[in-house]
């Protein structure tokens, strides 16, 4: 099956959402999608968030990861989901914060590369690092319609879709064909 990362899939506004969001379905087993299963997915996300990440002029441009460094990138995926999925929902779970914090460190402890590129791997653990010491937490939300996590920057923080022209429309044409189908019936 062909995947291409477009600009719906970095709706998170942040790059460690857009990366925790790289689960489809997550809580749907049967219909769940992992895009980064694939190694070679991995590297397309990271072309594709040079492109369309919300992050992309705070990291410079995102160097894809190598096989070896994807298995912490995908621990750090899952940490950021399971800490600000909790967050969001007020949940009281402190150990989710210390399970971000070790999956962050286990990334940054590694020496680095000296080049003129970030790797995914270490800008999605700043990103987070970053996330985790937000004074703004009412501003990270769950989509109503697919869950993926989103950091809502509307002025009044009113936001209440990921990406108002995916799942807002689905959410609204569904409205709309409820409210039609019920007029129409005797």
């Amino acid at each position: 099956m062909s995947f291409t990362w477009t600009a719906h899939r970095f709706s998170g506004g942040a790059l460690a959402l857009d990366v925790a969001n790289s689960v489809v379905l997550r809580f749907d087993p049967r219909r769940r999608i992992d895009r980064f299963a694939d190694g070679a997915a991995i590297e397309g996300f990271a072309e594709a968030a040079n492109l369309h990440g919300a992050e992309k002029t705070r990291f410079g441009t995102l160097a894809p990861i190598g096989p070896e460094r994807q298995a912490s990138l995908i621990d750090l995926r899952e940490a950021t989901d399971r800490h600000f999925r909790a967050q969001i929902r007020s949940e009281d779970r402190p150990g989710l914060l210390a399970d971000l914090l070790e999956a962050i460190a286990a990334i940054l402890r590694r020496p680095s590369e000296r080049c003129d590129y970030i790797a995914l791997d270490v800008a999605t653990a700043h990103s987070a690092l970053s996330l985790a010491a937000n004074p703004e937490p009412d501003r990270l939300k769950i989509c109503p319609n697919c869950e993926w996590l989103f950091l809502d920057r509307s002025r009044n923080r009113s936001r209440t879709w990921c990406d108002m022209a995916v799942c807002g429309n689905r959410t609204k044409a569904k409205r709309h064909y409820r409210r039609n189908k019920e007029e129409t019936q005797p």
